[in-house]
Parts: C-alpha cells; sequence; structure tokens
C-alpha cells in the first residue's frame, strides 16, 4: 500500500497550528483513495521517513523559529523519501530575499529594502516616503518579529535589534493602505492552475502589535478579477524560470492591488501556505488527485 505522510508541527509548537482544518482533510481524502496516510510532525524523532513513498510538507508553521534544525531535517528527509514541495524550492523560499530575485526577474513587488546593520536601517527610515513602515525578517511565518511603525517611532528600532542580534536581516517595506484597510488577496494553486482565494483581513495594527493582540486570520472566500490571476500564473512561471524547478504541487500568492504601486507581490507561499480547505471543501479532492499524481 502506498504511503503518504503530510508533514505539520506539533499543536503546542505554534500557536495557530491547527491540523484539523489542512492536514485532516487530506489525510481523510487520501485514505479513501486507498492510501496509507497520516499527519507526520516534522519534530518528531520516532518516525521512520524512510517508510514513506512520498511526504508533503503542509504546516511546519514554527520553521522559522529553528530554521537551521529545520534545514537539517529537510535535507535529511530528502535523503529517505520523496518531498514535496521539493526541498531545492523550499530552501529558496524559506528566505524572502527571493522576492528581491523575483523583481530582477520583472515581477512587481512590494517596495522592499534589506538591510544587516542598525546603521543601515536607521539611514533607510530616514529617506523612508510615507509617515509608517513595515519592519519584518527575512525569515519569519505568522507575523512573528513584524510590526507597522511610524517612521520615527524608537519601537521599532527595538524590534530591528531582536531581528539583527538573532543574526537575521531586516526588511523595510512602506505601509501600503490597502493592506491595512484588509485587502490583501492569497491566491491558491495545485500543479499551476487557480483552485481559490481569500481575503485574510488585517493583521498588523499601528504601533508593532497585532489587531486583537495576537495573530488571528479572519479568512473569507473572496472572487479575483482575470488579472489578479493571470499576475499569479506570471509569479509562478518566473519561480520556474528563477529556480530552474517545474510548478510546485501546490502554492499560494499573496498580491495588493495598490493605488500608488499598482498590482505587486507580496509574498510567494511555497512550502506551508494555509489552504483554508474548511472555506473550500471542494479543494480537498483537487489537492488529493494533484498529490496522487506525483506518487
Amino acid at each position: 500500500m502506498t504511503r503518504i505522510g503530510i508533514v505539520t508541527t506539533s499543536p503546542d509548537a505554534f500557536t495557530a497550528a491547527d491540523p484539523g482544518r489542512d492536514c485532516a482533510p487530506l489525510v481523510a481524502g487520501l485514505q479513501a483513495r486507498g492510501v496509507e496516510a497520516a499527519s507526520l510532525d516534522w519534530h518528531d524523532g520516532s518516525v521512520d521517513w524512510a517508510t514513506w513513498d512520498l511526504v508533503v510538507i503542509r504546516s511546519p508553521w514554527d520553521y522559522s523559529q529553528h530554521p537551521a534544525e529545520f534545514a537539517a531535517w529537510l535535507e535529511r528527509v530528502e535523503g529517505q523519501t520523496r518531498v514535496l514541495n521539493e526541498p531545492e524550492l523550499v530552501r529558496w523560499n524559506m528566505d524572502k530575499h527571493y522576492l528581491a530575485e523575483l523583481e530582477a526577474a520583472g515581477i512587481a513587488v512590494i517596495p522592499t529594502s534589506y538591510h544587516r546593520t542598525e546603521d543601515s536601517i536607521r539611514a533607510a527610515l530616514a529617506a523612508a516616503d510615507g509617515t509608517h513602515v513595515v519592519i519584518k525578517p527575512v525569515i519569519g511565518a505568522g507575523s512573528q518579529r513584524t510590526g507597522l511603525f511610524a517612521r520615527e517611532d524608537p519601537v521599532a528600532l527595538d524590534l530591528v535589534r531582536q531581528i539583527l542580534d538573532a543574526g537575521g536581516t531586516v526588511m523595510l517595506q512602506p505601509e501600503v493602505p490597502e493592506l491595512s484597510a484588509g485587502r490583501e488577496k492569497a491566491l491558491y494553486t495545485l500543479d499551476g492552475s487557480f483552485t481559490h482565494a481569500v481575503a485574510k483581513g488585517a493583521l498588523l495594527a499601528r504601533g508593532g502589535g497585532l489587531h486583537g493582540g495576537e495573530y488571528q486570520e479572519s479568512p473569507k472566500l473572496i472572487e479575483v478579477t482575470a488579472g489578479e490571476r493571470a499576475f499569479a500564473e506570471r509569479v509562478l512561471t518566473t519561480v520556474a524560470e528563477v529556480t530552474g524547478l517545474p510548478a510546485p504541487l501546490y502554492g499560494r500568492i499573496d498580491l495588493v492591488d495598490s493605488a500608488e504601486h499598482g498590482l505587486v507581490l507580496l509574498e510567494a507561499e511555497l512550502f506551508e501556505p494555509t489552504f483554508n480547505l474548511h472555506l473550500a471543501p471542494e479543494v480537498t479532492e483537487l489537492f488529493v488527485e494533484a498529490i496522487l499524481r506525483r506518487v
């Protein structure tokens, strides 16, 4: 019997980890097709990865807290079985410097600068347009160490120091009013084809906090325009051109249509996006079919 593992993390490792929303439906769908399937915690040292025919990375959401450990896990497991999305793509996608590569390849990206020193970001803050900016690390998930600040707010530099002291690189972006108004769109794909889209709602509150005091998405199914779908498809095509890899099994393209910047890419989530299958249960079977085509 074919054995397929769906990779997640332990629920207590990351507050937002909810294997019941995405992992459980996929496991159940695969089992209904005669596959031996289970959710597997990437931290679990007792898992014999070589006994699984395929492992599909879905929600290792605490990877950004343990990037070296996760990278070592990925290298170890790819030597024992097949991993999707492809480990080479995952390594590329872990570090948000990939946005600069996509921009250089012609994709419109939210304006972003990268900083390894406090002096560098102080100068960038002084020269920034607008009154508010977003600060975050190049390796991060769930808005950890991410804040929306007034340019002159000293708390912004406190966050900068946290990121730099941890050995990270700081990203600086302008506040986009449409993002603050909750108009970000997340477009999902399977084998490069669009399936559904959600709006997550605004997450960052001015002053460095999160709306409601904790990370809490409020996803709702939404319609997208033909232009937005074409943009997402162009991002995936460009990812393939830049990395030399085929279209990923799954992906999520986060974008916003900004009055100032136009239609721009926020992130290309290519190894751990929440798929919100509870909102679009019909996509579960499409996901199962896409997985089985890769076996």
